[in-house]
C-alpha cells in the first residue's frame, strides 16, 4: 500500500510536488525483527539504492539475535550502517570484521561473494541493537567486477540546525564519504536530541527519499512516523526537515537507475537467466568461495519462480 500526498514545492518552480508514502513491512532476518522499506511493489529503487532493512532498536536476547549463515550475493553492494550494538562479518575473501556504532561495512559482491552475519555473543542477552542495511545496485560497467570488502570508521559529520548529520555515502554539506560506490548517489543519517530544523540543499538531478528510524520528522511539512519511507522524486533543489523532539532518520538520493533491474533472494541481476545461473552455481557450491571458520549451515537458494524454469 502507498499513499500519495501533495506537498508544497521545495524548488523554485511553482506548483505542488507529489510525494509517495510507503510503510515498511515487518519481517525477520536470522531471528532479528526488521522492517523492510525497499524494494516494494510500487518502488524498487531510489537512485541505485535498491534495498532498505531497518533492524531495531531492540534489546537482544538469545531469541532475537541475528545469526545469518553463509549466503551469496551478486550484482550489488551491501551497505550496513551500525547505530547500536555490533555484528561480526565473515566472508569468502577471508575478511573477519566486527562493525560497531558509527561505522559502515561495505561489501561489493560484484560477480559473486558469500558471507555470514552474527550479533556478537558478548551482547546477548541485554545488549541493544539498531542498524540499517542497504543494497546498492551495481551498474553494468561494474556488476561483474571482483568482490571486495571495506570497513569505514571515520565518516564525515556535519552539525547544522540542531541536527548531527553523518555523510554515509556520496557528498553533502561540503563533506565527502570515503565509501567507494559506483553510481552517483548520497546517503545521510540525521539525528536530533530535540527540536531541530534545516533547509537541506538538493541536487535536482537526483531522486530522494526520507526514511524515519526513531521519533517523528516533518518533511516539507508532511509528518513521517518511524518505519515509513517518503519518496520525493527528482527536480527539487531543497528540502525542509523538522523535528520537535529527539528523532533519527536517513535521507537517500541518487541519479535515477535507468538499467534493467531484477531483485530476487540475495541477487541483483538483469534477467531471469542470470538469476537461474547464480542460484544453480550457489547450490552446486561453484564460484562463490567458502566462509572459513563458519560452522552455521549453508543457506540454500529457494525454489525459482515457475516462470523462470
Amino acid at each position: 500500500m502507498d499513499t500519495r500526498i501533495e506537498t508544497p514545492s521545495a524548488s523554485s518552480e511553482p506548483g505542488p510536488q507529489t510525494a509517495e508514502r510507503y510503510p515498511a513491512r515487518a519481517a525477520e532476518v536470522g531471528a532479528l525483527p526488521i522492517h523492510r522499506a525497499l524494494p516494494n511493489r510500487q518502488r524498487k529503487t531510489v537512485g541505485a539504492w535498491c534495498f532498505l532493512d531497518h533492524a531495531g532498536p531492540v534489546a537482544l536476547s538469545g531469541d532475537t539475535g541475528m545469526h545469518v549463515g553463509p549466503h551469496p550475493h551478486i550484482g550489488l553492494q551491501t551497505f550496513t550502517w551500525m547505530i547500536e550494538g555490533s555484528v561480526l562479518h565473515r566472508d569468502s575473501l577471508g575478511y573477519e570484521q566486527v562493525i560497531r556504532p558509527g561505522e559502515v561495512n561495505l561489501m561489493t559482491a560484484g560477480r559473486g561473494i558469500a558471507h555470514t552475519e552474527d550479533t556478537e555473543d558478548a551482547l546477548l542477552p541485554g545488549g541493544r541493537f539498531h542498524a540499517v542495511q542497504l543494497w546498492i545496485a551495481l551498474p553494468d560497467a561494474h556488476r561483474d567486477r571482483a568482490p571486495a570488502f571495506e570497513n569505514y570508521r571515520n565518516l564525515p559529520v556535519h552539525r547544522d540546525g540542531g541536527f548531527t548529520i553523518t555523510v554515509l555515502a556520496g557528498a553533502a554539506f561540503d563533506r565527502v564519504s570515503p565509501a567507494q560506490v559506483y553510481s552517483p548517489l548520497v546517503g545521510l543519517d540525521f539525528a536530533s536530541d530535540g527540536p531541530a530544523r534545516l533547509a537541506m540543499p538538493l541536487d535536482p538531478a537526483f531522486e530522494y527519499a526520507v526514511f524515519a528510524l526513531t521519533g517523528d520528522v516533518a518533511v516539507d511539512g508532511a509528518a513521517l512516523e518511524p518505519n515509513e519511507l517518503l519518496y520525493l522524486g527528482a527536480g527539487r533543489d531543497r528540502l525542509e526537515l523538522t523535528t520537535e523532539a529527539a528523532a533519527r532518520f536517513i535521507v537517500l538520493g541518487g541519479a535515477p537507475f535507468e538499467e534493467d533491474l531484477l531483485i530476487w533472494w540475495n541477487f541483483v541481476a538483469r534477467n531471469p537467466a542470470e538469476m537461474v545461473a547464480a542460484a544453480d552455481a550457489w547450490n552446486a557450491q561453484r564460484g562463490f568461495g567458502d566462509v572459513q571458520g563458519e560452522t552455521a549451515p549453508r543457506m540454500e537458494a529457494p525454489a525459482l519462480p515457475p516462470a523462470w524454469k
